[in-house]
């Protein structure tokens, strides 16, 4: 078999996620519908990250297999493109890589980004694409509060109760607040993350910039759900990319 390592953006706003499954149109799906209409095989995609129903992505990364007397990495990029071209999925980049290189257990580091639109007027360009708050947020006050949670913790407050994860504990090596014009953008990088942890996060500190009285110690120390501020909607999500050790690909 031939392992390819591909990079696509999508926009997730009419998908139901990464995963594939019988609810409807997955960037999982699409993609693999788009190799077997290209070769007659239809083999299992595996992504860096699996981004729920409306969160988009700017650099995923992901890999499968194909038979030995599979086409060149380029060829498959511009079939896969040409297959996919009224889809909201686009391969950026396609390459051969080594049987080892895994898009998910070979990530070294996951990269997000979350968009706040923060003004009075409600988006009409960026619709679907950012969290709109129109209330004013106190910026330093959520500067403050983020960075209590760098580093290694207990993040079960900040957790989905579907979440599959074996274990609550993860190290978050970057949660960085920026404004600029009318838009509040949060970046998060971690070996990886919990399900809706960055969501929880941002809804959480949003309640925090907007006043409210939440203690950031505190909700890690609760360690339960209901402790933290409410789950910020997918709209404003995105994947920004993924790392590997340059022998991994």
């Amino acid at each position: 078999m031939t392992r390819y390592k591909i990079n696509l953006e999508y926009d997730g706003t009419d998908l139901i996620g990464w995963q594939e499954n019988l609810q409807g149109p997955s960037v999982q799906s699409i993609v693999k519908d788009a190799i077997e209409n290209f070769c007659g095989h239809r083999p299992d995609v595996i992504g860096a990250g699996r981004t729920d129903a409306g969160v988009h992505a700017v650099n995923m990364t992901a890999h499968f297999d194909l038979p030995d007397s599979a086409h060149e990495a380029n060829t498959v990029m511009r079939a896969l493109n040409f297959y996919m071209a009224e889809k909201p999925v686009s391969i950026l980049n396609c390459e051969i890589v080594p049987d080892e290189f895994n898009a998910r257990f070979s990530c070294s580091a996951r990269h997000y980004k979350y968009r706040v639109l923060n003004r009075n007027a409600s988006p009409v360009l960026e619709k679907n694409r950012v969290y709109w708050v129109p209330r004013s947020l106190d910026i330093d006050a959520m500067r403050s509060a983020a960075n209590k949670l760098l580093g290694n913790h207990d993040f079960t407050s900040f957790r989905a109760t579907q979440c599959q994860a074996k274990s609550p504990i993860k190290t978050l090596d970057k949660i960085e607040i920026t404004k600029v014009g009318d838009e509040i953008i949060f970046e998060f990088s971690a070996r990886s993350f919990l399900h809706h942890m960055v969501r929880n996060i941002v809804g959480t500190l949003i309640e925090i910039g907007l006043g409210k009285p939440y203690d950031v110690d505190e909700i890690l120390k609760a360690k339960k759900r209901s402790a933290a501020g409410p789950t910020a909607p997918a709209c404003g999500l995105y994947f920004i990319g993924a790392d590997y050790n340059s022998m991994d690909v």
